[in-house]
């Protein structure tokens, strides 16, 4: 016996749907308009239904579908590649979009690929031999880092997940920004570091990512793990940048890039920062594009 499994998803407009599919290099092998609107496309082993509701609203859609491959780089880059192609730029916020590609806490390499009708595509690779979450980070740096992720990438709140970065930032002594919504001043007088657009705080010779922070914890991040080191103050200045830009800040996102392009980093810490390399290379790229 042979089984498989077909998602059947929800959108508003059939013709615009398939156009999208289309642009990330799916074939469509059926179409119809009447007595209902109905379309399937394929992409090698990947095969997708969709009906056409004309009350359907995207923007309040749940609908997401599973992919497994063995490639989620080279697809990444074959979506990012399509849609450039076909819209002149590629979407990273609104509908439809694209994530950045990243390693989970949960054994998968993954992006979302979001649709005109709102269905989210969580396209991964396993990269771990069990799906259950790892520890939850103990350094204060690296857990808000953590949570700022979860919230951009998993649930879309890019204002809370901004918040989240920009106290750990500030309470890092590595980061002041000005004029905005960021975080209110933690307690022991760290000054708020919100939502703006000027970015300052040189980096030290030292590549130590910042000033020590508060109450004089040492250069490791002392007990509390607040210093970062400069593999994580480059990788939360490029989050940060990302949620910046998808929030329609872009000059704070190319001054956040501009900071984080200054954080030195040893040549075995930027082999171990590939992805959050390729994702600054992927925002500077984006602010050049028309606008969405």
């Amino acid at each position: 016996m042979t089984e498989t499994t077909t998602p059947i998803l929800p959108c508003r407009s059939i013709p615009e749907t398939l156009a999208f599919y289309r642009a990330l290099g799916f074939d469509v092998t059926f179409e119809q308009t009447r007595p209902n609107p109905y379309a399937v496309v394929q992409r090698g082993d990947i095969g997708l239904h969709f009906f056409g509701m004309s009350r359907y609203d995207p923007a309040a859609s749940y609908s997401t579908c599973l992919i497994n491959t063995d490639d989620v780089d080279g697809l990444h880059r074959a979506f990012r590649s399509g849609l450039k192609a076909a819209y002149g730029r590629v979407p990273t916020r609104g509908l439809p979009r694209i994530g950045p590609l990243r390693d989970t806490t949960y054994g998968v390499r993954q992006f979302l690929v979001t649709d005109p009708g709102g269905n989210c595509l969580r396209v991964g690779q396993p990269n771990g031999e069990s799906l259950e979450h790892a520890p939850y980070p103990t350094g204060a740096f690296t857990r808000a880092l953590h949570l700022a992720a979860l919230l951009g990438d998993a649930k879309g709140d890019h204002r809370h997940a901004a918040r989240v970065l920009d106290r750990a930032l500030t309470e890092a002594g590595a980061l002041e920004l000005a004029d905005g919504v960021g975080a209110p001043a933690p307690a022991g007088g760290v000054a708020a570091a919100v939502d703006g657009a000027a970015v300052a705080a040189p980096i030290p010779a030292d590549g130590t990512g910042g000033a020590a922070p508060v109450g004089g914890a040492a250069a490791d991040g002392g007990a509390a793990g607040v210093r970062p080191t400069p593999p994580q103050l480059f990788a939360a200045l490029v989050l940060r940048a990302d949620l910046a830009l998808r929030l329609d800040r872009p000059d704070q996102a190319a001054a956040l890039l501009d900071r984080a392009a200054g954080v030195p980093l040893a040549a075995a810490e930027r082999a171990g920062a590939g992805d959050a390399l390729r994702r600054a290379e992927e925002l500077r790229e984006a602010l050049t594009e028309p606008p969405e």
